[in-house]
């Protein structure tokens, strides 16, 4: 039997690891996390997908519970700015597309919808909430899609069957102390200290690491959680690093903290924004009391110098007292990132830029597979098979989305943007983008395996990007259009009311602020 696990790192990956494996298995397993007091965690702002509640409803905890302690907020969707032309925005929401006869609401509009306005307002009730600045919990705590609220208790990312209409915002160092607490509170040995060696044993497997104040710290299986460093998986055990620089050449970020002081008065967003730049993108990320921004960028094309004095004036006008914190990101994954007895999570196993938010889905989704797939004594290869199968299908399916939005884009107006219509892209996706051409992507036309974007994303970022059908559907002409039409004024019945009834997002953040 496996019997004790060893965290190397902590961090929002370390500590997220830490907690699940205490809630699936209790004292049945022992659990040491190893951490440094003077390694600092890279996030300084996140944002998630709306199936991190998976995360915290397996925990057992209730986000009023946990929210306010991390500087919490909601995230709607993503509202992206000037990725198409200067001064148009679109957003790309927690929402599936409603349908009639068969057809999306997309496919309807492509046909016979208002062009006066966007598509994502015409098909969504979203953009309108997040333009309005609307929590989506009234101040009694009750969701406005009833029939999604209360905990799903022990379940995970395979189990999502309905789409939730908001994910979150927090402070990554925040939640890895809230959850460093759970964690120790249910058993988690927590050593602070410099690991200084990595031990082998005969069969090449790790065996102990070694700490400068505590010794030699021995386990079973050891979960590798030093971030880019990859100090388990790549520099002890040499696992190669598979570099998606090649279709994704953003590189380095810039991040600020920016207190906002007036959200009593001009309200939060609910949403996270990115902007496109000259470089790259900026992103906002609102808190409850200031926002996370940073700007994401490839050496290539951009200095950190120029990059960190675009974010200042983008940002933080006049703040020249912010400190700012430079971000090398290594873009790509590990061939394996289950090799032997060591499961690298979070940065050691792969990172692709943080355009869509994947980083804590990625977090979740390792971690949900290990203990899917945990191994006992005899360490059975088609267990790490599998596992390394399903983190390996989300990352490819991932990078395949985010490149399909810069290839989309329209923006050409700088060497970075031109340079991004004519870079290399995966073949596979080179086909999605032919089809799109014709008619709109479907459930059998996006990415095949699992990787956390459903079809209505994929249709989102083309329409929203500008990468539209040539023509409808011809199906569409010879069907009745009454339901289509009676769906898209239903759904604009309910965006009115819902924008008339729900509080505002700092109103109700600011509820249940005061009340933790």
């Amino acid at each position: 039997m496996i019997k004790s696990v060893v965290i190397v790192g902590g961090g929002t990956a370390g500590w997220m690891s830490a907690a699940y494996l205490k809630a699936a298995f209790g004292d049945r397993i022992d659990v040491t996390l190893v951490e440094s007091d003077r390694v600092s965690t890279i996030g300084v702002g996140e944002a998630t997908f709306s199936t991190v509640r998976h995360f915290f409803d397996y925990l057992g905890l209730d986000e009023r519970e946990w929210l306010p302690e991390c500087a919490g907020s909601y995230k709607l969707g993503i509202r992206f700015e000037n990725w198409r032309k200067p001064g148009h925005h679109f957003y790309h929401p927690f929402e599936r597309l409603r349908t009639a006869e068969g057809f999306t609401l997309a496919d309807w509009w492509l046909l016979e919808g208002d062009r006066s306005e966007p598509f994502d307002r015409s098909c969504f009730i979203t953009p309108a909430l997040c333009e309005a600045q609307r929590s989506p919990r009234m101040l009694d705590g009750s969701l406005f899609a009833g029939d999604l609220d209360g905990s799903l208790g022990r379940s995970t990312l395979e189990d999502q069957r309905d789409q939730f209409p908001y994910a979150y915002h927090f402070d990554a160092s925040l939640l890895a102390k809230f959850l460093t607490k759970y964690g120790t509170d249910r058993g988690v040995r927590h050593v602070v200290d410099d690991v200084v060696d990595v031990a082998r044993d005969q069969r090449g497997w790790i065996g102990h690491v070694t700490t400068r104040e505590h010794g030699e710290i021995s386990g079973d299986l050891f979960i590798d959680c030093t971030g880019f460093r990859g100090l388990l998986i790549n520099q002890t055990l040499e696992e190669p690093f598979e570099s998606f620089q090649d279709v994704l050449p953003n590189n380095r970020a810039v991040a600020l903290r920016v207190p906002q002081p007036d959200q009593a008065t001009k309200g939060m967003r609910p949403y996270t924004t990115a902007t496109a730049m000259d470089a790259g993108w900026i992103w906002t990320i609102p808190l409850f009391g200031r926002n996370g921004n940073g700007y994401v960028y490839s050496d290539e094309f951009c200095t950190p110098e120029e990059a960190e004095r675009t974010l200042r004036e983008f940002a933080a006008p006049g703040q020249d007292d912010l400190e700012a914190n430079h971000i090398r990101m290594r873009i790509g994954r590990n061939r394996r990132s289950w090799v032997n007895n060591c499961v690298a999570i979070g940065l050691s196993s792969a990172f692709v830029e943080p355009l869509e938010s994947t980083g804590i889905f990625f977090i979740q989704h390792g971690i949900e597979q290990l203990v899917k797939n945990f191994p006992d004594q005899h360490w059975d290869p088609q267990l790490m098979k599998d596992y390394n199968d399903r983190v390996a299908n989300v990352l490819d399916g991932v990078k395949e989305f985010l490149v399909l939005h810069y290839r989309a884009a329209q923006r050409d107006d700088t060497a970075y943007w031109k340079e991004a219509k004519v870079r290399p892209i995966p073949d596979a996706l080179a086909a999605r983008l032919e089809t799109a051409s014709s008619h709109l992507l479907d459930e059998h036309t996006i990415y095949p395996a699992y990787h956390g974007f459903e079809q209505y994303s994929w249709i989102t970022m083309l329409l929203g990007l500008g990468h539209e059908p040539t023509r409808p559907r011809p199906t569409l002409a010879h069907l009745d259009p009454a339901a289509a039409r009676a769906e898209l004024a239903a759904l604009k019945a309910d965006t009115e009311h819902l924008v008339n009834s729900l509080p505002s997002c700092y109103e109700y953040l600011a509820s249940i602020n005061k009340a933790g």
